[in-house]
């Protein structure tokens, strides 16, 4: 298959495009073969942003429903995200969770993203007996899991997840520009295009925001430094703790 960078693709090679394998269903349907059902395919969206949660979607798609065209939500325009979307939902059994700006800063983007793809895994309606997951990374699942390093583009429930994943977090920034309007969440999704940066040192950060990404940390320095301080102030304390305990013992 042959795919240009608008998106559309053709039987015919073309000078200067580059030829994508799209994913298949070749590893599902070997697990199916040997009795092995429900596998999902599990994906996250949104761990680059400045602002907004971490997605995660688990996908099992029907061996007899499958949507044509389902490949990495990367390479396709939002018009075929939304398209692929609607009838992913409508043929399959799909779940997402998410994990907030809030986890996190509290667990760091890896672990956050982990436990929203395992969450969105036991949120299937039925538990599925594998699941393939993005990246390098196993999740936990009470079920067999292999990681596929850049599996969207080549397992086909995971390129499904990912659509599902990446609709959902666009749609959600989308809502909170409503509730946090200058950002252009509605725009640029929560990552770090000069528009969103220019906007953050205007602004300074939002409720929506990642404390501890380095940009959102110098806008907080400029319109909240006293919140700079109190973690400064935190850290000393906590530091003088332990060393005292250590001495103790």
């Amino acid at each position: 298959m042959i795919r240009d960078k608008s998106g559309k693709t053709s039987g015919k090679p073309a000078k200067g495009v580059i030829a994508v394998t799209p994913p298949s269903f070749r590893r599902e349907r070997a697990l199916i073969k040997r009795g092995v059902w429900p596998v999902a395919g599990c994906d996250e969206a949104g761990r680059g942003p400045l602002a907004g949660p971490v997605v995660a979607a688990a996908v099992v798609l029907d061996p007899r429903r499958i949507p044509k065209g389902i490949d990495d939500s990367k390479r396709l325009t939002a018009e075929q995200r939304e398209e692929l979307f609607e009838k992913i939902c409508a043929t399959c059994s799909f779940a997402v969770a998410f994990a907030s700006p809030a986890r996190i800063d509290r667990d760091n983007i890896l672990r956050a993203s982990l436990w929203a793809l395992s969450r969105a895994v036991h949120a299937l309606p039925e538990t599925p007996k594998h699941v393939f997951v993005d990246g390098r990374d196993l999740i936990d699942t009470a079920c067999d899991c292999e990681a596929v390093i850049g599996g969207d583009g080549i397992v086909m429930s995971v390129a499904a997840a990912s659509i599902v994943a990446k609709v959902t977090r666009d749609r959600l920034m989308c809502a909170l520009a409503q509730d946090c309007p200058g950002y252009g969440f509605e725009s640029h999704k929560g990552y770090s295009v000069p528009e969103h940066l220019q906007a953050l040192d205007r602004l300074g950060p939002s409720v929506h925001h990642r404390s501890f990404f380095a940009p959102v940390v110098a806008a907080r320095e400029k319109h909240q430094p006293w919140t700079i301080k109190r973690e400064v102030d935190l850290f000393t304390v906590k530091g003088r703790d332990e060393t005292e305990i250590s001495a103790a013992v």
